[in-house]
């Protein structure tokens, strides 16, 4: 087994927990408020298109930003992002053409996908950020119980199927990313029109694109899990953290 797969955690870590990130907030700074910015007040006697789309794209690269400091934990989903937010600010403001548009939207999963086998091969693999993370799962008794059963190179496996599992929910985002960027926005860049089309981007995104992806990740959450109650001996709220009276 290779040393960065090691699923042992210290059993006590001085430095505090980061909080967690709130969805519903998430959802709302990044894609809600925005696509209503964009699509209700990029018209000529509003904001117009140019100043509705500075200040939606404004939002979720603020809260981006307040939320790395607040949690003090930088990491690839974050900073990918807040590149996202900004290339579509500045192709926006440039008035490239829409093709540049499909092409952003398919590249950030598209990195993201080719990012998580990748990063197996190093101390801190994403797999670990997205489903095998000590603020869900209590990784110091799964740790103990894989080294007192020997099934540590198994579990290592485990993380491989996950990865890829976990890459191909992205790999699909990318190409339903870029079909769906072509077909929304067409209308000509710095016009209201086009602001109001990748309002309209943001709000269709979600339930076309997230939704197949989480569900994808949600499949390679339960093969874990059920992965690690056949190695560990542990059952289901045993792999948790114990709830706190």
């Amino acid at each position: 087994m290779t040393p960065e797969a090691s699923p042992v955690p210290p059993a006590h870590s001085a430095r505090p927990t980061p909080p967690r990130e709130n969805v519903w907030v998430n959802l709302f700074c990044n894609a809600i408020l925005p696509g209503l910015l964009l699509t209700k007040l990029s018209k000529p006697e509003r904001l117009g298109p140019v100043w509705a789309l500075v200040i939606a794209v404004s939002i979720p690269l603020v809260y981006g930003i307040y939320d790395l400091i607040r949690r003090r934990k930088w990491n690839i989903f974050s900073v990918l992002g807040i590149v996202s937010t900004l290339l579509t600010g500045g192709l926006g403001l440039m008035k490239t053409d829409n093709l540049w548009f499909a092409v952003k939207e398919a590249a950030i999963p598209l990195i993201l996908g080719l990012a998580i086998p990748v990063s197996l091969r190093t101390k801190q693999p994403l797999v670990r950020e997205m489903l095998y993370n000590d603020q869900v799962l209590d990784t110091h008794r799964i740790g103990v119980a894989l080294s007192e059963r020997g099934t540590l190179a198994e579990f290592d496996q485990e993380l491989r199927k996950a990865s890829w599992l976990l890459a191909g929910s992205f790999f699909l985002s990318a190409v339903l990313n870029y079909f769906l960027a072509r077909w929304l926005v067409t209308a000509i860049p710095g016009s209201p029109e086009h602001a109001a089309q990748i309002g309209k981007l943001n709000w269709v995104s979600w339930p076309v694109i997230v939704l197949p992806s989480m569900a994808i990740m949600m499949v390679a959450l339960f093969r874990l899990l059920k992965g690690l109650e056949r190695l560990t001996g542990l059952k289901g709220e045993e792999l948790f953290h114990a709830r706190k009276s």
